[in-house]
């Protein structure tokens, strides 16, 4: 098959488009939010929000594997294996999001305020950790329902 045919083979496979669509809105709605609760916006950080960071409303990587597993199991049915293990990717990836990286992030961050305290009173240099950001329990359900209503909406167009 040629590379071209591969591609629009790709760009017009229900799943593909659900997974991108997904994580882009998400992706849009993240930044637009963070763009209307800023008093002070840096394009840099618009850029870092709408491509690389982490956290946030909704959850993307919840939109993902919610858009995936529910198109699977519209193309492939509820019966299949891969459908199983779509379900059994996207618990460990919402658990993730909702408790390793966020707690994670919350002791980096008290870690981070320590470090600053004791340099303050010691004098003694601290390197700050990286605070990575995790998701509370609604910017995770928001990211799972975006992801399932347009996977639910191109199954439909496509079915």
């Amino acid at each position: 098959m040629a590379v071209s045919a591969e591609l629009r083979a790709l760009f017009s496979n229900v799943i593909f488009l659900s997974i991108a669509t997904s994580w882009l809105l998400a992706q849009v709605i993240k930044t637009t939010i963070y763009v209307f609760s800023q008093k002070t916006i840096k394009f840099r950080d618009i850029f870092e929000i709408a491509v690389w960071r982490t956290g946030g409303m909704p959850s993307s990587h919840s939109a993902v594997v919610s858009a995936l597993t529910i198109s699977v199991g519209f193309l492939e049915g509820i019966s299949s294996n891969l459908f199983i293990f779509c379900i059994a990717f996207a618990l460990v990836v919402l658990r993730d999001a909702l408790g390793v990286r966020r707690a994670a992030g919350l002791q980096a961050k008290a870690l981070n305020n320590l470090g600053r305290i004791l340099a303050e009173k010691t004098g003694v240099e601290y390197q700050a950790v990286k605070e990575i950001q995790g998701h509370t329990p609604l910017e995770v359900a928001a990211g799972a329902v975006l992801g399932a209503f347009i996977a639910i909406g191109f199954a439909l167009l496509w079915a």
